[in-house]
């Protein structure tokens, strides 16, 4: 809090994607708008999932529906997925998982935990929550043409890779998270970009007064800076222990100073007692808030 009132900032999203460097291969004909025929990709559909739940990671699953974009001469004919810890267009350190035959009108593209641990070489027993996890697709055409991210190209900004204009799929992302429990208790502070606490402080976090939510007064604000307007909870998925909450109720004064919290994400991570979000506070920005419990 103390640096803001000063002075704006900017900080990085709680989970930013790093961006990435394309390797090899020719550009796909289809980011051409001459082009159009040649070439093909997938058009995606639905999300199937995101997070792969720690406490039963062998059977969660994550993926993607899509269907061929119909105006391909060149049908498709299968795609192999690829997984990666993090984030990277560097094919080496990509792992195969498995191939998936292409079956008119739709293919579903996922991955349990069992399908990754075995890709990673390792057992699902030693996944890590917070760990984030890219898988690729590489799609084959019946004429034996390949497409991923690395041989398609970009088109005047509404790129054919993450594009609107497309919509395509040749990547997504999956997160170890773990079902959520009561977490009230004792945490210390790893980051506070609000910078009411420094790391290494020891603050409070309360239940809520209805389910599956945390009291944060405590935390925020500190009292030697503020105080409370209206009690801050954030609210957990108990599925998967996502943090959301939007409101614009004003929850502390910094003398004549009020602060809302407008938007929060992030994951309160049950079974290794992290909170790891991020909060808009305005007008000053997002806030990076990580605690872990003593």
């Amino acid at each position: 809090m103390k640096k803001i009132l000063y002075s704006i900032f900017f900080c990085s999203l709680l989970f930013a994607v790093s961006s990435c460097k394309k390797t090899d291969g020719e550009v796909n004909p289809l980011s051409s708008l001459s082009n159009f025929g040649i070439g093909s990709y997938l058009v995606l559909d639905k999300v199937i999932n995101t997070s792969l739940v720690y406490e039963t990671a062998a059977s969660s699953k994550v993926g993607v529906i899509a269907h061929a974009y119909e105006g391909a001469i060149d049908p498709v004919d299968h795609v192999d997925l690829y997984v990666a810890a993090g984030n990277t267009y560097d094919t080496t350190k990509w792992k195969f998982v498995k191939t998936i035959t292409y079956t008119a009108p739709t293919i579903e593209i996922s991955s349990t935990g069992a399908d990754l641990a075995k890709a990673l070489g390792i057992s699902t027993s030693a996944f890590k929550a917070g760990s984030g996890y890219s898988f690729y697709v590489r799609l084959f055409t019946k004429s034996g043409a390949r497409y991923d991210v690395n041989n398609t190209g970009t088109n005047g900004g509404s790129g054919i890779l993450g594009g609107p204009t497309y919509n395509t799929i040749f990547n997504f992302g999956a997160y170890i998270v773990c079902g959520y429990t009561n977490m009230a208790g004792t945490y210390k502070v790893i980051t506070d970009d609000w910078a009411d606490w420094n790391p290494g402080d020891l603050v409070t976090v309360t239940a809520g007064k209805t389910a599956n939510t945390l009291d944060m007064s405590a935390v925020w604000p500190n009292p030697a800076y503020g105080s409370v307007v209206n009690p801050w909870t954030i609210t957990i998925d108990p599925a998967t222990g996502s943090i959301t909450g939007t409101t614009k109720t004003v929850f502390a004064a910094y003398g004549a100073t009020q602060v809302s919290a407008t938007a929060i994400s992030g994951y309160a991570f049950a079974c290794t007692g992290q909170l790891k979000m991020v909060v808009t506070l305005g007008p000053y920005g997002n806030n990076n808030l990580v605690l872990q419990k003593q």
